[in-house]
């Protein structure tokens, strides 16, 4: 898709993102300001934060978020009626330092056991990803057990960042926050415990700047954005 630079003067555009999407968002956000002219400051956080952001934060344009946000009848009524747009979903998986050994996790009990000789483990809890992740150590019997291990992180980019710096033994979270420099993905969740961190976007119901909102939410949903979530280990739509 193709964008013409703007006539009149260019939007300042508030996006509420999921972090998840930093990296993904953060290039495509380059693109279409370039070829656009608008402007877009993000605001990356977890569910709860993203939540909060929407119903006591100020004004914003449009939300890149995950479908948990949606769920939340406060945060739902600051976006605009229309059916959120699908944009991208992410499954879940295991990163170590690069260079390090890599743990099999490709069955429940393979994973089960690297988890329980990992000496520590990097997770963003408060966030949707976050919540699933306890869900499958509760799954797996060892919820307990991993308290003492894990690291929580204040962005979910700070993963990959520990982990690289061998501050934590392993990250836990969805593969496209994992696809970062000095980190190796070992390997997804097994088929029995894998599930997608499913990511939409819409605009706010009182943006002042609808078209250039929508047209960011349309540029998502091109072959170009496709590519570059696919780079990230994501599904596109």
């Amino acid at each position: 898709m193709t964008f013409t630079p703007p006539a009149a003067s260019a939007a300042e555009l508030i996006v509420l993102a999921g972090g998840s999407l930093t990296a993904s968002l953060n290039d495509l956000g380059a693109r279409f300001e370039r070829a656009t002219g608008h402007r877009l400051t993000m605001r990356f956080a977890g569910t709860p934060e993203l939540i909060r952001l929407a119903t006591a934060s100020g004004p914003f344009d449009l939300g890149v978020v995950t479908a948990e946000v949606m769920k939340d009848a406060g945060a739902r009524a600051k976006f605009a009626a229309a059916a959120p747009a699908a944009i991208a979903r992410v499954g879940y998986g295991v990163a170590v330092r690069a260079g390090a050994t890599k743990p099999d996790v490709s069955t429940p009990a393979a994973l089960k056991t690297a988890l329980l000789a990992a000496k520590s483990i990097a997770l963003y809890p408060e966030s949707a990803g976050g919540a699933y992740v306890m869900q499958v150590f509760a799954r797996l019997g060892i919820a307990d057990a991993m308290q003492a291990k894990l690291k929580p992180q204040a962005t979910p980019s700070d993963i990959a960042k520990v982990v690289a710096r061998g501050e934590a033994e392993l990250g836990v979270f969805v593969t496209s926050v994992l696809a970062a420099p000095g980190v190796e993905i070992a390997g997804p969740f097994p088929p029995e415990l894998q599930n997608e961190l499913v990511l939409v976007g819409a605009l706010a119901a009182d943006t002042n700047n609808a078209d250039a909102a929508k047209a960011f939410l349309d540029y998502l949903r091109t072959p170009e954005a496709a590519a570059v979530f696919r780079a990230q280990g994501m599904t596109p739509g």
